[in-house]
């Protein structure tokens, strides 16, 4: 059974496994995780967990007048069964319990299963960052999701 449950420094073996499997050469750092989970007041990082094993990841930052999607990923034998969604959908209720009024995100351009998850989420297209994913130079696609 797969559940969600905050991310701990102990999953940062499988996190970065998994990075690595889905986003290299652009890669987080363990260092960068770290950092990401030692701040608690505007960070939320979950894992989906599948008996004991991380099948999925994704991060929030959220401030007071806006949050960002910082990262989600699934394991690629796992890609298709919903579990992005499930990461995404409980990242959106974080940031509508900390009532952000707005949710920004990048996503690789090459990337339009992700887009289109975002998509059906309420967000729309703002613009392009060229180059942005280093050091692959693949551009980013910006998207916001604005609450009503």
């Amino acid at each position: 059974m797969t559940r969600l449950r905050p991310m701990r420094l102990a999953d940062l073996p499988a996190v970065m496994a998994l990075e690595e499997e889905l986003f290299a050469p652009d890669t987080w750092t363990a260092a960068m995780y770290r950092d990401e989970l030692a701040q608690t007041d505007t960070r939320h990082y979950l894992v989906a967990d599948h008996d004991g094993a991380v099948v999925g990841y994704a991060g929030l930052i959220a401030y007071d007048d806006e949050a960002h999607v910082a990262t989600i990923g699934v394991t690629g034998a796992r890609q298709g069964e919903g579990l992005g969604a499930l990461l995404l959908d409980a990242l959106l209720a974080e940031a509508d319990r900390r009532r952000s009024p707005v949710v920004l995100l990048e996503v690789r351009a090459d990337n339009e299963v992700a887009q289109g998850l975002y998509r059906r989420r309420g967000f729309t297209e703002i613009g392009r960052r060229p180059k942005y994913y280093q050091p692959s130079g693949t551009d980013a696609v910006v998207m916001k999701r604005e609450k009503l």
